[in-house]
């Protein structure tokens, strides 16, 4: 096989709305949708059509988000705003090859493990018969992508999660959870960017801020990202808060 054939994107659409198309990538959740769907998206916003506003990655899909008013007046070929955009997205195919791979980041998040910052690790260590060393060990040791935000301005949803970690999530969800603790709901890890409600197991949290609305970008982390989560003593919590805060 050919290293065109292998990077070569294949996609179906459909109208979302009046001003959002909704391109489907396949139905698995992999690194290789992942990758498809990042470099997409890189491609899309360094060329974009008349009248294109945003984007919105999700597990399989990328969501286009423009102005109708725009897009038909504009002479791209077709006869009404699916058309035009849709064949846009077609053509867009023919330059990824040229194009740079919308590599993420590599996100590096201290994490304090346990304690009050992480009351549920020893349920978590329990119910899987690990010590809690084990769960900082497994839990720290992967490399994760993140596949999409939602939820909460900031939230991201990981992928790449030890299996032998997969915990159910609390019978009772809590009614606040700190800002960055990180929690582990079925086979799911994340960080919590803000003070919500939520029924994760909580097993460490971070003092590294995941949302902050004064940032030109203020969530830190985006889609394609890649992260490793970084053990760090209880008592450097506030350390690293301040050295944050203070080079903001």
């Amino acid at each position: 096989m050919s290293s065109q054939m292998h990077n070569a994107i294949f996609f179906n659409t459909y109208s979302l709305s009046e001003r959002a198309i909704s391109v489907v990538f396949g139905s698995d959740i992999d690194d290789s949708t992942l990758q498809q769907i990042t470099q997409f998206n890189h491609t899309l916003h360094r060329k974009p059509f008349p009248g294109f506003y945003t984007t919105v990655p999700a597990y399989t899909t990328l969501t286009v988000f423009y102005d109708p008013l725009l897009v038909i007046q504009s002479d791209l070929p077709g006869t009404d705003c699916f058309d035009k955009v849709t064949h846009y997205l077609e053509q867009l195919k023919q330059h990824l090859a040229q194009d740079q791979p919308g590599l993420g980041k590599m996100i590096t998040i201290p994490v304090c493990y346990g304690g009050t910052f992480g009351p549920d690790l020893k349920y978590v260590a329990a119910s899987h018969g690990f010590t809690t060393d084990k769960v900082i060990d497994l839990h720290s040791s992967a490399i994760y992508k993140v596949y999409m935000i939602g939820f909460v301005p900031g939230f991201a949803y990981l992928g790449g999660m030890p299996e032998v970690l997969a915990t159910p999530r609390l019978t009772t969800p809590r009614k606040a959870i700190p800002t960055g603790s990180v929690g582990i709901a079925g086979k799911q890890t994340g960080v919590y960017p803000l003070d919500t409600p939520g029924g994760w197991q909580l097993i460490g949290r971070t003092p590294l801020a995941l949302f902050a609305a004064s940032r030109s970008q203020p969530a830190l982390l985006q889609a394609g990202d890649t992260i490793k989560f970084e053990p760090i003593p209880h008592h450097e919590f506030d350390l690293y808060r301040h050295h944050a805060d203070t080079h903001h």
